[in-house]
């Protein structure tokens, strides 16, 4: 069973123009969707793989999380999970004069795969991706 879930959107902004973006965590709340991203804290200037970062976070409640990126590969891939171990994935592609931007939740590796689920998270997720790559977009391209 796939448990992931993607949205894409292509960018008018090389690859690494969108990288040094992704890779500070200090720009998540710039271009979060979901409203959650609120601040980040001890955090790295850049991100790279291993380095961990802590963001301020609010879904209902206020709280902070520790992340720790999983995946790096230099303006292509970066990802990162928390202690749930579900990853969030940003993928970067050239296409034509842009880059495509694909933006994935997988809960394949969460330690409670079937409360995502019944959650309804991967559904809430896919929005909040939407809106994410649309503020990432304008973000870039102004």
């Amino acid at each position: 069973m796939t448990r992931s879930v993607s949205r894409s959107v292509l960018i008018n902004a090389p690859a690494d123009k969108i990288f040094a973006v992704l890779s500070d965590a200090r720009r998540h709340p710039d271009f979060d969707g979901s409203g959650s991203v609120k601040a980040s804290m001890k955090a790295p200037d850049t991100l790279s793989m291993g380095a961990k970062f802590g963001m301020r976070m609010r879904i209902g409640v206020p709280y902070v999380i520790t992340n720790e990126v999983v995946e790096f590969q230099q303006d292509t891939v970066i990802a990162w999970q928390h202690f749930g171990k579900h990853i969030w994935r940003y993928e970067l592609t050239p296409e034509g004069v842009g880059t495509r931007v694909t933006e994935s939740f997988d809960w394949g590796s969460s330690r409670s795969p079937a409360f995502i689920e019944k959650m309804k998270y991967p559904a809430k997720n896919a929005v909040s991706m939407e809106k994410t790559l649309v503020r990432l977009k304008a973000l870039l391209e102004e």
